[in-house]
């Protein structure tokens, strides 16, 4: 028996329906990719500090495996070259430093714990009777000897907080160069890679890698290099003259100096006064002045030549995205702080130029930053 009858077909779903299997194929396809790279992202997310590091330093260190990889002439052999010189750098300075520093600890600590015991520091101040008032003001809502004992507890077991630490930095700093290795011998297929993965163009992409070396470049040079400076030259002043823990209060003063709202002179004024209340005028002016005019101008000298108009943000951003990401992914946020925001600002650009807003660095020449392949 045959069915007779018009044979009944799905009439055709336009091109704009969402609900077309090609379109609902799609959903799927960025829904899966969207928990891809989010599940990626909480894989790698406790390397990321190491993963900041080592990008910065490839990029500060690409001129150096350029020219061991046309001296040697293999990449691998000049990738393991430059991260032996790159690591020896690093761990021979951290080795004296952390040395010295827990030893000064534990003598700062001692000193500070025998003078306020003894009463010297009512002694020192003996000239000073209106000093005196106001501090017997303060000890009167803070009890001073308790504030001392915690903080020469603090200090004393700094040294055993750098040995409890030092497991997991010997670790950190192993990926680092671990990651570092492979960050040098295969950049150029990395970012062939990344301009292949990009729906950029060619010429956006350079712009992007261009901001991302300016900015690695600007934050080391303008914001790690010249804390560092501002702290040598504190401690150098503060062994001079003769002050306890040289070393340790350099270091204070330098890690102050990172951060954008503070600085070497929240460690140094407070000397000079306390050498001022002792009676050591000579040594409280020279101290005074060589911050003002040594430590204090380092930053307005040094930062504009290093940094220039590399870094194309605005103060309060780069504040902001050196603090939050401090706050966010520690010590390796002074890195991933400003890259964040950098590409973000970059990408929004270049979304801006294609759709006819202000020009952009997709149509500037963008140089040849460090890390832009050969």
């Amino acid at each position: 028996m045959k069915l007779k009858g018009p044979i009944l077909e799905k009439p055709d779903r336009p091109a704009d329906d969402w609900t077309s299997r090609s379109h609902v194929h799609t959903l799927v396809l960025m829904a899966s990719t969207a928990c891809g790279l989010y599940l990626c992202y909480r894989l790698a997310e406790p390397f990321l500090p190491s993963l900041a590091w080592a990008l910065a330093l490839a990029v500060l260190f690409a001129p150096l495996q350029r020219g061991l990889e046309s001296w040697l002439g293999k990449p691998t052999l000049a990738a393991v070259v430059a991260v032996i010189v790159i690591g020896l750098m690093v761990i021979i300075p951290a080795v004296f430093v952390g040395q010295r520093l827990t030893v000064q600890a534990a003598k700062g600590s001692e000193i500070i714990k025998a003078r306020v015991e003894s009463g010297e520091w009512r002694q020192t101040l003996a000239g000073q009777p209106r000093l005196i008032a106001m501090i017997e003001t303060i000890g009167q809502q803070v009890e001073l000897r308790e504030t001392v004992q915690t903080l020469t507890a603090w200090l004393s077991t700094l040294a055993g907080l750098i040995v409890k630490r030092s497991a997991y930095q010997v670790i950190g700093f192993c990926l680092t160069l671990y990651l570092l290795f492979f960050f040098l011998r295969d950049r150029r297929s990395a970012l062939q890679s990344l301009r292949w993965l990009s729906p950029l163009s060619h010429s956006e992409m350079d712009y992007l890698f261009h901001r991302v070396n300016d900015t690695i470049c600007a934050t080391i040079y303008g914001t790690l290099s010249v804390a560092a400076i501002q702290g040598f030259l504190g401690g150098l002043m503060f062994w001079w003259l003769g002050i306890e823990a040289p070393l340790l209060w350099g270091v204070v003063m330098a890690l102050l100096a990172v951060v954008p709202v503070m600085g070497a002179f929240v460690v140094w004024i407070p000397v000079v006064l306390y050498l001022a209340a002792e009676g050591s005028w000579g040594k409280a002016l020279i101290l005074a002045l060589w911050g003002l005019l040594i430590v204090g101008t380092v930053d307005n000298l040094l930062r504009p030549i290093w940094v220039g108009s590399r870094l194309k943000l605005h103060t309060v951003l780069v504040f902001i995205s050196m603090v939050g990401g401090l706050l966010w992914f520690g010590p390796g946020g002074l890195i991933l702080g400003p890259l964040v925001l950098t590409v973000t600002t970059a990408l929004l650009e270049i979304w801006s130029n294609r759709t006819g807003g202000s020009h952009t660095g997709s149509h500037q020449g963008p140089g040849k930053a460090g890390w832009i392949p050969d």
